[in-house]
């Protein structure tokens, strides 16, 4: 099959997916609302997330106008090897990711109340509509991402002659996207978790009162706050790894050196797209198989996610053994296909475990609540422990795949297992957009005072919610790495190719690990996530501070608040922590992208001088490699630390160890405060710090590779 084929074949497939997204929102939006109160409820959160996204994406849009200058005048400056290719890829990239993230929030926040409505009818109707507004939001992303890409580079082939320039320019794509998610994530996780940290402190444990009571002034800004965090944070997220994953395949088969024939080159390039292609039709056709039945306890809830994913899981990897074969790799058909599965299962095996960690139907959260007897700070500890300790089984799964990979096909391999994990994204990334609609739900039914069955209907659903939630974490998370692992490969490739210098002698393993340049970019990668996280935190507990010293107001100076007799000043909680966070959102945001940047221009200015003592190109090599170690294992920790502690607490709530109120339960919503910036800012926030430091990288490579010429 040739480029122009695959390409028809993709842009068919995009166009369909987006006309299924077109269907479900359709479907989302023909249900009923509810009462009129059910509606003004939903309408405050519709209000609340529409001026945070309006003001984050102007914040945003003024970035990416100073960064597509900035590349620009990179293209237009004499030997910089850069093309102005990429900086139209780089608007691209942003506006296709922006877009993606904006419909699905849209949707996410008028589902909300029809599920919850929907719940009246029952369970099985409340999680169609639930998981209807996850696949509109999974779907965009998929469909977006696999349009541009393949639009985008069969013309940089046919502009530029040259598919090695075209994949260069191409790598802007992946960095348009980057760029919209690093502040999607920073700037939703700090306003989500300043919310419900607030919401959490005042109400559950000062004022004794429900998550969700309509009392608790800061009750609007937490449901806004899940759809900005999870769902347009999210869903930007991901939009990056399936884009740049796809890329950097593209960009090793041109530049690796592995694929030479003109017929195994190609396959090589199209192969890519078109395991995209087949994950975003298998994804459609397994949504249809999320159903389940009245009276569903959660293992049986559980069971109907896992029926659609495990059925897409199931699918393309029969479609990639049939692509493998059918291309023409020659002797390389195999080692393609088992390094494409290795990712695949891979990403499964990561989601499972971290199931296994986080959610209450296990030994370790199970164990965690029972630590709630013996007060917040054994639960603290024990949380922290358990988040460290869940790191083994990913790290142990992304270097069998690596390892794997490699020895099939590669640097390649790694690219290929990359697309394999994220191959089901049009299903993955639906269960997880699932989970702040029906979490929402549940706030409005309650604080609509629907009948108690629909209540349980509701937090059925929630509960089920909150693990996929997790279970998406942990698959962002891995994608992030292999990711992230494959733009570095395609980095370096860059550097190395037609016989470049920049690497100097230390592409030499013996050299390498006795080069203080690159070992000193070890020590700074590794410090990057610290700092981020860092910044992220005390972000989210500034915003909080704020959000508990308005409630407090509200309650001391509102009469009536407590008994039901006046209104709390929601929007001024929604103000508040809309104001916070984007402002604190673009500190982390601008550091993310600066060190790749600063670094390679001092490693360019300081060729032949005494700079270049200190920082060469080499050291950039370092950095991203600390910073992927680091911030992998740094992520998944936060991540299923702060699950396990949410799920701790929710397993109390249902009655268990005392139930609501009691001294256990006091405890784990301490641990669960702590963990909410875990799971919810920072965590999450670094998928995208180590992705976003190699796609930069790989866009400036050309500018690098020119200003050390082959020797």
């Amino acid at each position: 099959m040739d480029m122009n084929t695959a390409v028809t074949v993709a842009v068919a497939a995009s166009v369909l997916g987006l006309l299924f997204a077109l269907y479900q929102r359709s479907f989302v939006l023909s249900q009923d609302e509810g009462s009129e109160r059910m509606k003004q409820i939903a309408a405050a959160i519709q209000r609340g997330a529409q001026a945070f996204l309006s003001r984050e994406y102007r914040a945003v849009a003024i970035l990416v106008l100073i960064v597509t200058v900035a590349l620009v005048g990179l293209s237009q400056a004499p030997g910089s090897g850069m093309s102005i290719l990429t900086a139209a890829a780089f608007v691209v990239g942003a506006l296709a990711s922006g877009l993606a993230g904006y419909i699905g929030m849209y949707i996410a926040v008028r589902a909300n109340v029809r599920t919850a409505q929907a719940a009246s009818q029952s369970l099985n109707m409340g999680l169609r509509v639930a998981f209807a507004s996850g696949t509109v939001m999974s779907t965009m992303v998929v469909s977006l991402a696999l349009l541009g890409i393949s639009l985008l580079f069969i013309l940089f082939v046919n502009q530029l002659g040259d598919a090695a320039q075209a994949a260069s320019a191409l790598a802007g794509f992946g960095f348009g996207g980057t760029s919209i998610a690093i502040f999607a994530r920073v700037g939703g996780g700090i306003y989500t978790k300043a919310a419900d940290v607030g919401a959490d402190l005042v109400g559950k444990t000062e004022a004794g009162i429900p998550e969700d009571d309509p009392r608790n002034p800061a009750t609007i800004a937490d449901n806004v706050g899940d759809n900005v965090g999870d769902v347009a944070g999210m869903g930007s997220d991901l939009f990056e790894s399936y884009a740049s994953s796809i890329i950097a395949a593209i960009s090793l088969a041109t530049t690796a050196g592995i694929f030479v024939d003109d017929g195994s080159l190609v396959a090589a390039q199209t192969f890519p797209i078109l395991v995209a292609t087949a994950g975003l039709i298998i994804s459609i056709i397994a949504s249809f198989l999320v159903k389940t039945e009245e009276g569903a306890d959660q293992e049986r809830l559980l069971g109907s996610i896992r029926t659609g994913i495990y059925s897409a899981s199931a699918m393309i990897a029969v479609v990639i053994i049939l692509l493998g074969l059918s291309l023409p790799f020659g002797d390389k058909s195999m080692g393609v296909i088992i390094a494409t599965l290795s990712g695949l299962a891979g990403g499964v095996l990561i989601g499972y475990f971290t199931e296994y960690f986080t959610a209450d139907t296990y030994g370790p959260t199970k164990a965690l609540s029972a630590s709630a007897e013996g007060g917040a700070g054994i639960v603290v500890i024990r949380g922290l422990a358990l988040g460290m300790m869940s790191t083994l089984a990913p790290v142990i799964i992304v270097v069998v795949v690596t390892l794997l990979a490699t020895s099939q096909a590669g640097l390649y391999g790694v690219a290929v297992a990359a697309v394999g994990m994220l191959s089901t994204l049009g299903i993955t990334l639906a269960t997880d957009a699932y989970g702040p609609v029906a979490d929402n739900a549940g706030g409005i039914a309650e604080m609509s005072d629907l009948p108690e069955d629909v209540r349980d209907r509701t937090d059925a659903l929630d509960s089920l919610g909150n693990t996929t939630a997790a279970t998406g974490k942990g698959f962002a998370i891995g994608s992030a790495a292999m990711t992230a692992l494959a733009l570095t490969a395609a980095f370096i490739t860059a550097l190395t190719a037609g016989g470049s210098s920049a690497l100097g002698s230390a592409v030499n393993p013996a050299d390498l690990l006795l080069n203080p340049q690159f070992v000193t970019g070890l020590f700074i990668g590794g410090l990057l996530p610290f700092v981020f996280s860092a910044l992220t935190m005390v972000a989210v507990g500034d915003a909080a501070q704020q959000i508990v010293e308005e409630v407090r107001r509200q309650f001391r100076e509102i009469k009536g608040i407590m008994e039901g007799e006046a209104e709390p000043d929601y929007e001024r909680c929604v103000a508040i922590s809309t104001d916070s966070a984007i402002k604190q959102m673009l500190l982390p945001g601008v550091i993310a992208v600066g060190v790749p940047v600063g670094m390679a221009l001092l490693a360019v200015v300081g060729k032949g001088n005494v700079l270049g003592e200190f920082i060469a190109p080499i050291s950039l090599v370092g950095v991203l490699l600390g910073s992927l170690v680091s911030a992998f294992m740094l992520a998944v920790m936060m991540a299923n630390a702060g699950g396990a502690w949410d799920n701790a607490k929710k397993h109390i709530e249902a009655g268990n160890l005392g139930g609501k109120g009691s001294d256990a339960h006091k405890a784990a919503v301490v641990g669960d405060t702590v963990g909410d910036p875990f799971k919810d800012t920072s965590g999450p926030s670094l998928n995208i710090l180590l992705k976003l430091l190699a796609i930069v990288s790989l866009v400036i490579a050309p500018l690098i590779g020119n200003a050390f010429p082959p020797v």
